[in-house]
């Protein structure tokens, strides 16, 4: 019987202490003394999200397939807890064995989003580990990041020994042999360091010097040791049929985000939208096998007991066996009481023929997510989808007994005009009007358009990394005069407006683009109470504003200046196939307001073949 870290008294006095006990259904159960490696992953945000999120699970499941080798979990205590582990010098433990983290090999945090950086700090405050890499001493845990924010590490560099550049399911097994083999040796935290430099994907930061022009820009980033590569190849799993994935996942005892099987029918895209750092970042498109994925789907349902499998995809759409897999999954569980969930879908005649059959029309609302609402804007973001294929899905869907409509788009986008902002009323004006030309005894209620807008962000590795991103000044004053527009249509009583909020997406666009003079910023934020900054009950703008000023940190350099075509960026280190010279086309393309045609259609020579798998060998 294991033997909790909390108290009762404790648990008893937080909100859902499920979130601290683990022995959750399928978790994994090994003697810790038994094994050679102690590896601990941790997502930095509360419990409900961090069980969510699949990459965890099959990380999970990867590495617990070694006998060496005992993976554990660890999540960002809720504020009630967090407070009292303070106060009572509660070190942070892991679920499974309830022991400190600090006591493991190595520490894996996923970096899912930018705003989840002062809880890093958080996770290796409460675990009592040195949150800068370079105070660790021998005998000390091993802090690994990936995901993707590790594709830009710099902001948060100074707190991690490494990061593992790419897919978690190829060279992790050489970096914990090579481990096993630097613990037997009794040689120093240097060399085991040096050995990771030399596997393919593992960038360790304090092996690279920075050099820094008058202005501000990078003026050099090279290696000082020998055995650090001078670019860090993205790994990428070539096979998806023939690899990681669990037939057992983690099944909580409370509700989580994503209470259900998620199903992952391919990985990347092929669409090449200019704002969307997953398409580049994940490409090739690489599809699983029909075979594979309804044998995971009866193993994971069985094992689970869930009644909803989701099918996760960048964009679901364009996987080519994607109405056999959902025909085959309707027959075959659907009588069962599961429930079949595809977001990312285009809305056309076969997605709403499947989900008249998989959702309940009285209760569900559809998703479109046109992200610009002029064509000329859509255009210029490579979107690929006409206002008539937007309108007719609407039709589509309100015929077949839908009549609400959630509607994504993006304000700020580069080249975008007051005409652009305003297209947004008006498409969601026209959505509206569509459900009124069908005759009212055949209508299902009132029509209710949900529009929301989230303010854009320029990512490394996309076509607009180059580009200016609008001040949260100007982004308040766009949100305005939407809502003004909005209130001015024909059917305004039938459309409800959202957005996303501007102080919280400034910070996203420092981070995602920064560089090392970020980390002395994150942490005095830390220190002065910031912590849970991606949930607005407990973001401090003002705290963030007074630590750039602190350390002279000119926020605006990072968000509000165009970047020179040959700029040297904190990220060009890394390469994930995709060139620059490609992405600096894309961005002028964009200028140009030209299409470029989607993988399958033609390719554009964007320099992810030389991974020689998925659609580039179709």
């Amino acid at each position: 019987m294991r033997k909790l870290a909390l108290s009762d008294e404790i648990l008893l006095s937080v909100e859902k202490p499920a979130r601290y006990i683990g022995g959750e259904i399928n978790m994994v159960k090994k003697n810790p003394s038994k094994v050679d490696i102690r590896f601990c992953m941790c997502f930095p945000d509360v419990y409900e999200i961090g069980m969510s999120h699949m990459g965890i699970q099959i990380l999970y499941d990867m590495l617990n397939l070694r006998e060496d080798t005992y993976c554990e979990r660890v999540y960002s205590p809720w504020m009630d807890l967090d407070k009292i582990m303070r106060e009572q010098n509660i070190p942070l433990f892991a679920l499974e064995s309830q022991e400190p983290v600090r006591d493991f090999d190595f520490l894996g945090i996923t970096l899912q989003y930018e705003m989840c950086y002062t809880n890093i700090l958080q996770i290796l405050d409460l675990s009592g580990i040195p949150l800068r890499a370079k105070d660790r001493k021998e005998g000390d845990i091993f802090v690994i990041g990936g995901g993707p924010c590790a594709y830009n590490p710099e902001p948060i560099a100074d707190f991690f020994d490494i990061f593992y550049i790419g897919e978690g399911e190829t060279v992790y097994d050489e970096l914990l042999d090579t481990y096993k083999e630097w613990k037997a040796s009794g040689r120093d935290r240097v060399e085991f360091l040096k050995a990771a430099a030399g596997i393919p994907g593992m960038y360790i930061p304090q092996f690279y010097e920075v050099k820094y022009q008058e202005d501000g820009t990078l003026a050099d980033f090279y290696p000082i040791v020998k055995e650090a590569p001078k670019k860090v190849l993205k790994q990428v799993e070539r096979d998806m049929s023939d690899t990681f994935y669990p037939k057992k996942p983690l099944v909580p005892y409370i509700k989580i985000t994503q209470d259900r099987v998620v199903l992952e029918i391919q990985r990347g895209c092929i669409r090449g939208c200019r704002f969307c750092q997953a398409g580049m970042l994940y490409r090739p498109i690489r599809p699983r096998s029909l075979e594979f994925l309804k044998r995971r789907a009866g193993e994971m349902l069985r094992s689970t007991g869930h009644d909803e499998i989701s099918l996760s995809s960048l964009s679901s759409s364009d996987y080519k066996e994607l109405s056999e897999l959902v025909y085959w999954l309707i027959d075959e569980f659907q009588g069962k009481g599961v429930n079949i969930s595809l977001p990312s879908l285009r809305i056309d005649a076969f997605a709403l023929d499947v989900m008249s059959k998989v959702q309940d029309v009285r209760k569900s609302s559809l998703t479109f997510a046109p992200e610009a609402g002029s064509q000329r804007m859509r255009n210029v973001i490579n979107k690929g989808l006409t206002e008539e294929v937007i309108l007719k899905g609407a039709k589509d869907a309100f015929l077949g007994g839908w009549n609400r409509v959630k509607l994504y788009f993006m304000m700020g986008l580069p080249g975008e005009t007051w005409e652009d902002i305003e297209e947004i009323a008006v498409l969601s004006d026209k959505i509206a009007r569509e459900y009124y030309t069908i005759p009212k005894e055949e209508r299902n209620g009132k029509v209710s358009i949900v529009t929301s807008t989230s303010i854009f962000v320029p990512k490394p590795f996309t076509p607009f990394q180059w580009s200016p991103m609008v001040s949260k000044e100007e982004a308040k004053e766009k949100r305005y005069f939407l809502l003004d527009k909005v209130k001015g249509q024909l059917n305004a009583k039938s459309i409800k407006y959202n957005c996303h909020d501007a102080d919280v997406s400034e910070l996203e666009g420092i981070f995602a683009r920064g560089d090392r003079k970020l980390c002395d910023v994150i942490l005095r934020a830390y220190e002065s109470g910031c912590i849970y900054d991606a949930w607005s009950e407990f973001f401090h703008y003002e705290n963030w504003v007074e630590a750039f000023q602190e350390f002279h940190v000119d926020m605006d350099f990072y968000i509000k200046r165009q970047r020179g075509e040959d700029e040297l960026f904190p990220w060009d280190f890394i390469d994930i196939g995709v060139t620059k010279d490609f992405l600096l086309r894309e961005y002028n393309n964009a200028k140009a307001e030209t299409v470029t045609p989607n993988c399958r259609v033609k390719c554009a020579g964007c320099g992810a073949a030389k991974f020689a798998c998925g659609v580039c060998k179709e």
